[in-house]
């Protein structure tokens, strides 16, 4: 029998198109009086238009307009941007970093730059922490006993995000061993990392189950959040968005040009672009049209969307899933309940005891973010009370006077514009400030008119 011949395939052949036709990324601070063009000509891919909106995110840049355009092989992107103070792009380091992270020398982006609110950004090993993914059912008191297992195992924490939503939580938590300051390597320790959590999180009526594991590689927090928060299924159960008067989702079928039409209006909100389009990529969806603009408070969204082997959303269930998980991530990140930022100098059980102080005063956390810079804390938690409503004010008095007022500090439920006295200029992106420009729209392309 003759030996089979197999054509040759180059492995570098599926990133040909991409080094043929390099990424082209121009930064205009001239055509508009206001705020920043940053425009982005690329070889298309599945996940190109999530990529460049994760870095103008981290960035804590305020995307006010947008028009997006990838039908066909060629991706192309122009976003209305300023910082959230509300100026333009005009920081080099910001600028270069944009074009080596968009551009053609994205493979070899290095550098680290500080945003206008002094937040740091750039490419972190995650080899210096071990990472802790955890989700199981809310309850009141549930992240003080999380803390307090990590910090009696001797874990430091260094970084964390905590997300609540329909019952459920969910948490990214980056943890050094104290002994030797490096990620958690014993195999022994870990286990009764993972048992003891576990244990923790375990509820009587918890018909999902618990989830706790040790994540591999370069994580990206908030991706990681909507997903696994999107494979526990907390969009089932929720309300009909159609019916809210605070947000409104919609999908109908462009059936002459073959697509189906996603229209979102919804209270604007930092990162409100980066949830909507994570959860359409993540879904395996393609957007091939798409525009976006921030009217004042309000935000209006239209995305052109198919599946990725080409279909529409053809049945009534397909497009209610659609809706109710666009309408879940829009949710997660909703500010509610009061806002509290804790700055102090780090140290081993911060975290355990702050959250013991509000459970013992009758807070429940409903989202946080801790972040470390240098010998820093840097903290911040949106609380209610034990039943999920208001707080009372009392109560927040007696924890402020527990933990001293001066490092914690009060501020409102909903982040604060420009106009705000006080700012915590290293909170994480996801606590930045709301959208300051309002600018009316203006196409870019006459292929808008076609789609229409």
């Amino acid at each position: 029998m003759g030996a089979v011949c197999w054509p040759y395939f180059d492995p570098e052949y599926e990133t040909l198109n991409q080094r043929i036709n390099p990424p082209r990324v121009v930064i205009d601070n001239d055509s508009l009086e206001k705020c920043t063009l940053i425009k982005v000509d690329s070889a298309n891919k599945h996940g190109i238009l999530l990529e460049v909106v994760q870095v103008l995110t981290d960035l804590d840049l305020t995307i006010s307009k947008a028009y997006i355009s990838s039908d066909g092989r060629w991706f192309m992107d122009v976003f209305h941007v300023t910082d959230q103070l509300g100026n333009k792009v005009t920081d080099k380091g910001v600028i270069e970093y944009i074009q080596q992270s968009l551009g053609c020398k994205r493979s070899g982006v290095s550098s680290e730059v500080q945003t206008c609110l002094g937040r740091l950004v750039g490419v972190q090993s995650m080899a210096e922490h071990t990472a802790i993914e955890l989700i199981g059912a809310d309850r009141p008191g549930l992240l003080s006993e999380i803390f307090a297992v990590l910090t009696n195992l001797n874990c430091n924490i260094v970084a964390a995000e905590v997300w609540t939503h329909n019952t459920r939580a969910a948490s990214v938590v980056y943890v050094t061993d104290h002994d030797t300051l490096g990620p958690i390597e014993d195999p022994q320790k870990q286990t009764a990392i993972k048992e003891q959590l576990q244990n923790v999180l375990k509820a009587a009526d918890d018909r999902r189950g618990v989830k706790t594991d040790f994540s591999v590689g370069l994580t990206y927090t908030d991706r990681r959040l909507h997903q696994m928060l999107f494979a526990d299924r907390d969009y089932e159960g929720s309300n009909d968005c159609s019916a809210n008067s605070e947000l409104k989702i919609s999908i109908d079928n462009c059936v002459e040009k073959g697509y189906s039409v996603v229209n979102i209006q919804c209270h604007d909100r930092p990162k409100l672009l980066f949830d909507i389009v994570c959860t359409l990529t993540d879904m395996q969806y393609v957007v091939f049209h798409g525009t976006i603009d921030s009217d004042g408070p309000n935000a209006n969204q239209e995305y052109y969307i198919r599946h990725m082997d080409g279909c529409t959303l053809d049945t009534d269930g397909e497009k209610q899933r659609v809706m109710k998980c666009l309408e879940a991530a829009i949710r997660r990140r909703a500010a509610q309940g009061l806002r509290l930022e804790l700055c102090t100098t780090d140290r081993v059980g911060l975290l355990s005891e702050t959250t013991r102080v509000f459970r013992e005063n009758g807070l429940s956390v409903v989202r946080a973010g801790v972040t470390t810079q240098g010998d820093k804390a840097l903290n911040s938690f949106y609380v209610t009370s034990m039943s999920g409503g208001p707080v009372d004010m009392r109560s927040i008095e007696a924890v402020r006077n527990e933990i001293g007022k001066q490092m914690l500090l009060v501020k409102d439920g909903v982040p604060k514009s420009k106009g705000s006295s006080h700012t915590l200029s290293t909170l994480k992106s996801a606590l930045s400030l709301t959208s300051l420009l309002r600018l009316q729209w203006e196409r870019f392309s006459s292929n808008v008119s076609l789609i229409k």
